[in-house]
Order: C-alpha cells, then sequence, then structure tokens
C-alpha cells in the first residue's frame, strides 16, 4: 500500500498514452486547484513511476488495491468501474523468461488453488506479434490500432475483426487477410518450431527474437510442470501499449453445460506480460528497469464463485464469529452486555442481537444462518449459579461452564 497509496495521479504525463484503446476509459477529474488529474486505471503504472522515484532497480512485489475504469458496468459477468486488482510484478535484470515463467506458475496455482474450474493461460509475445504485421505488410505506425483489433478475436468472430482491421484502421485486405492466417494459429512447442521454419516470419528479426523466447518460455514452463494449461496463441494481443515482451491472459474455460448448469459467461481473469520500458518513462535520465508482472481480476472471480455458490445452495460463512452471546428470558440485556464484554477482552470473537429481548429460538436460528459454532447462553438460572450454558449449535449439546 506504500505504492501511490492515492487512487489520484495527475493524468497529463502519467497515464496518457499509455493504454491504448482503454485510455477513453480513464476518469478525469478538474481538482479546485485547477490541476487536472484521474484515477488510477490499473496498479502497473503507479508501480513503474514509484520505481522509477525512488531510484530502485530491482523489486518483487504483490500490490491489492481498487482501480477505475470509466466502463459500461455489467455486474453478472463481473465487470465494474470500480473494483479491486491484485498485481504481482517482479523488477530487475535478470537472465531471459525465468521472471516470465514465474508469473506463469503463480497465475496457474492461483487458479488452481480457488478451484474455479477448468483454464487456459494464453501467451504470445509483442515481438512475434509486430513481426507477423510487417511481414503481412502493416506499416510500423499502425501496428498499435492493429493489435487492438486483433485483441478483440476472443469476443468476435474473425469476419468482424477484418471488416474493423479495413474499415476502420485503413489497413489492406491483403494485409488482413495475411494476418488472418496466422492469428488463428494456437498450441505450444510444436506451433513454435514450426512457426521458425515460416519462410517468411523466420526473416522478420522481431518474429524470430519474440519465437526464440517464447521456446526458452516453455521449456522452463515445462520444468514447472503447468505446460497443459498454457496455449500459445497468436490471436492473443493485449490492448496496453507498454508491453514490450511476453504477453499472456487467463481465461475461464465454460462449465459443461450438459449437466443442466448455465454456462459462466467470464471472460478473462487474470493478464499481464513484460513492460521493460515504462520505468524510463517517468525517470529524468530515462533509466530503464525491466519488469514483468500479473494482475488478477479480484472482483471477477468473485463474482463467478457467488455465482457457483448461488447454483450450489451452498451457505457461505462470511464471519468469524465463534460465540453468539444469547438469553433464554426476558429482562437480560445487561446480563449479555457484561459477558459479551468480558469475550471482547479476552479476544474472542463474539456477537449478540441488538434487541433488548430477542426470543432464544431466534438467536439459535441466527446462528444456524450465519454458522455461528457455539452459543453462550446466560439466564437467570445460570446467574444464580455464577456459569454460562455453552451450546454447540451444529450437535445441539450443551456444557456448563
Amino acid at each position: 500500500a506504500t505504492l501511490v497509496a492515492s487512487p489520484f495521479v495527475p493524468p497529463q504525463e502519467t497515464l496518457v498514452g499509455k493504454y491504448g484503446e482503454g485510455a477513453k476509459l480513464i476518469y478525469e477529474l478538474q481538482d479546485q486547484g485547477g490541476e487536472l488529474l484521474a484515477l488510477r486505471y490499473d496498479l502497473t503504472v503507479p508501480f513503474a513511476r514509484y520505481l522509477a522515484m525512488n531510484k530502485i532497480t530491482t523489486m518483487k512485489r504483490y500490490h491489492v488495491a481498487k482501480v477505475y475504469r470509466r466502463d459500461n458496468p455489467a455486474m453478472t459477468r463481473g465487470r465494474y468501474r470500480e473494483f479491486y486488482q491484485c498485481d504481482f510484478d517482479i523488477a530487475g535484470q535478470f537472465d531471459p523468461m525465468i521472471p516470465d515463467a514465474e508469473c506463469l506458475k503463480i497465475v496457474h496455482e492461483i487458479l488452481s488453488d480457488l478451484q474455479l474450474g477448468d483454464f487456459v493461460i494464453k501467451v504470445n509475445h509483442r515481438r512475434i506479434l509486430n513481426g507477423m504485421f510487417a511481414v503481412c505488410g502493416v506499416p510500423e505506425s499502425k501496428f498499435i490500432p492493429a493489435c487492438s483489433t486483433v485483441d478483440k478475436l476472443d469476443k468476435i468472430p474473425w469476419e468482424e475483426v477484418r471488416s474493423e482491421m479495413v474499415g476502420e484502421k485503413g489497413l489492406s485486405p491483403e494485409a488482413a487477410d495475411h494476418i488472418g492466417e496466422y492469428v488463428q494459429l494456437h498450441g505450444g512447442l510444436d506451433l513454435i518450431e514450426r512457426l521458425l521454419r515460416d519462410p517468411k516470419l523466420s526473416q522478420n528479426k522481431l518474429a524470430r527474437e519474440g519465437l526464440g523466447d517464447m521456446k526458452l518460455l516453455f521449456e522452463y514452463l515445462r520444468l514447472f510442470g503447468i505446460t497443459g494449461k498454457i496455449s500459445f496463441d497468436l490471436s492473443l494481443a493485449r490492448g496496453l501499449d507498454y508491453y514490450t515482451g511476453v504477453i499472456f491472459e487467463a481465461v475461464l474455460l465454460q462449465q459443461d453445460p450438459e449437466h443442466g448448469e448455465e454456462p459462466l459467461s467470464v471472460g478473462s481473469v487474470a493478464g499481464g506480460g513484460r513492460y521493460d520500458g515504462l520505468v524510463g518513462m517517468f525517470d529524468p535520465k530515462g533509466r530503464k528497469v525491466p519488469c514483468v508482472g500479473v494482475s488478477i481480476g479480484i472482483e471477477r472471480i468473485f463474482s463467478i464463485l457467488e455465482q457457483r455458490l448461488e447454483a450450489s445452495g451452498e451457505k457461505l460463512r462470511t464471519t468469524e464469529t465463534q460465540v453468539l452471546v444469547a438469553t433464554p428470558q426476558k429482562h437480560l440485556l445487561a446480563a449479555r452486555l457484561k459477558l459479551i464484554s468480558e469475550l471482547w477482552d479476552a479476544g474472542i470473537k463474539a456477537e449478540m442481537l441488538y434487541k433488548k429481548d430477542p426470543k432464544l429460538l431466534k438467536q439459535l436460528q441466527y446462528c444456524e444462518n450465519t454458522g455461528i459454532p457455539l452459543a453462550a447462553i446466560v439466564g437467570e438460572q445460570e446467574l444464580a449459579d455464577g456459569v454460562v450454558k455453552l451450546r454447540d449449535v451444529a450437535t445441539r449439546e450443551e456444557v456448563r461452564v
């Protein structure tokens, strides 16, 4: 949280020109002092700025915080205007693909541990994309616009992507068709080998370097034992301008609709990549710090977990309350307040109903609904005997303490 803790950042120099077409989703605010501010759009740019401001050259950190998008919310799909992200980044000058492989290992581990069902992590490389655009006859000035159009392939069919490229982005129909042959390919090490032998791509220096990186990455991923969930996917483009190397995105696969389950319409739950130039943009001397990182969409994952719970009818325990202080008769609020105060002072997580004279059944029902395991009952008899009746809510066993 020490990293640019405030959600406000000066937009002109900090945010603009880093997010490609996403820039139109930045919330810009006019400060009272006439200063132009914006709400942060992600945690990566503030991280890069922090490294540059503090002259830090190596760092490995995670950061959970809110970000803001001026987007059309879609609650059912976990798309909000204000939401939490969890970022993990490795900054520093290291040997190729080792930190990149670790980032992918972390995403794999998180998605496996959360048991969100089947997923795939798509990977690609900015240099392979740029090399591909070059050999397909796209002028360099149109690489980034072409990129953001290709990035839509997971949402709309190739025909629509092609017409946007030609109609809106001004690419020639030949170039678009040419790109179409590549971006529909996906696979693993076999595809990398095949593209390294591709007569056109292998002639391009950028594509060759990118494919070399990919080959190395897949070797490390094999050693980590996670290649089963990784797909080298040439359609993955990620619309952000600051990526320079490997890019990746984790996608949840649909539930099997045969078993009567509603398939969940959920897209990407994590994404990231390498951004070697971003820190340099904030450094007065332009000193670069290579970085690679990943961002996990917490809210989106929550909305999936919530839908699953709802479908299964399971109850989720939302508190860690250990005991409910309850009374069986009227006029015993004072006894409850004294007992709960003692429990709180002893560091025990306790609750009581905010009513003077609640019915005992209602109090026990509350324990069942919220999953509180114990009820500490003080009635007139218990007060006279100087004891508390401790009830196990699930088994209904009682002991006097």
